[in-house]
């Protein structure tokens, strides 16, 4: 059966693009059929971190309106046959998108893939409401940081109300937490809010912590999602976060100073010499 993940958060640029191309190409690592859907009309960041920029010809609203059918749209991955991208337009306002138009495009998207990964633009307005609207799950995607978790409260809400299970009293859809942008050293200095902050704050299952890492700019820079760089911490942490969801029992990763360990080796060496 078909599950659709949305991937969301009250603010931008926490990493929510990022996070759906990353959470995709795990899910075709593991042989899964996956599309990931850019829903962020007008702006269209997808197609980049992915590396098809180039490739993209129609687009979600040109198959809402009928103007190309989806298997037109759709861009295969070159590094994964599993995958399927379909970008979103840079010309079109927001209103090109429609509730049926969405539910059609997904219904056909039902027939022949196992995951459908929808990228939420950022905040609450209508594009975000319909990248959720008929999600199985949804990945909240938050920095910690007060604001960001704040916005992210906001969006649990709209998920447990705005959504068509809750519309047809099917229950909530099932939420997940990721926390991006993670840096252990700054919550030591008090620069950003603990995993048990966060986790008080939110109270939903967390899926995964994902460091602070150049690995991720450079990612995007380079039309990869980090995930494929596995050498990575963020990429490592990403991989672990995919595996959670499929069910696996993984431990969670880069919460402490790497420093710390190093500091403790030499501390623990110099008292053998003494």
């Amino acid at each position: 059966m078909t599950k659709i993940i949305v991937v969301t958060s009250g603010k931008g640029g926490v990493g929510k693009t990022t996070t759906s191309a990353s959470f995709a190409v795990g899910l075709a690592n593991r042989g899964f059929k996956t599309a990931v859907i850019d829903f962020d009309i007008g702006l269209r960041n997808l197609d980049l971190i992915m590396g098809c920029e180039r490739r993209v010809v129609y687009d979600f609203v040109n198959v809402i309106r009928g103007e190309a059918n989806l298997n037109q749209a759709l861009i295969r991955d070159k590094h994964n046959k599993e995958l399927y991208i379909l970008p979103a337009s840079q010309t079109r306002d927001k209103d090109a998108l429609t509730l049926e138009g969405v539910g059609t495009v997904l219904d056909e998207l039902r027939k022949t893939f196992d995951y459908i990964v929808c990228d939420s633009p950022a905040g609450i307005e209508r594009g975000a409401q319909l990248a959720m609207y008929y999600a199985d799950s949804a990945i909240v995607v938050t920095n910690p940081e007060v604001s960001s978790v704040r916005d992210s409260d906001r969006m649990l809400g709209l998920l447990s109300s705005k959504t068509k299970r809750a519309e047809e009293g099917n229950g909530k859809i099932t939420e997940h937490l990721l926390l991006t942008r993670y840096s252990p050293k700054r919550v030591s200095k008090g620069e950003m809010l603990s995993l048990e902050d966060v986790n008080e704050i939110l109270a939903i299952p967390l899926l995964g912590v994902i460091p602070e890492s150049p690995a991720v700019l450079k990612a995007s820079n380079s039309g990869v999602p980090v995930i494929v760089d596995s050498e990575s911490d963020a990429g490592q942490a990403y991989a672990d976060a995919v595996a959670r969801y499929l069910g696996e029992e993984v431990p969670l990763r880069f919460l402490e100073e790497k420093s710390n360990w190093l500091k403790r080796i030499f501390s623990f060496k110099e008292k053998e010499v003494v």
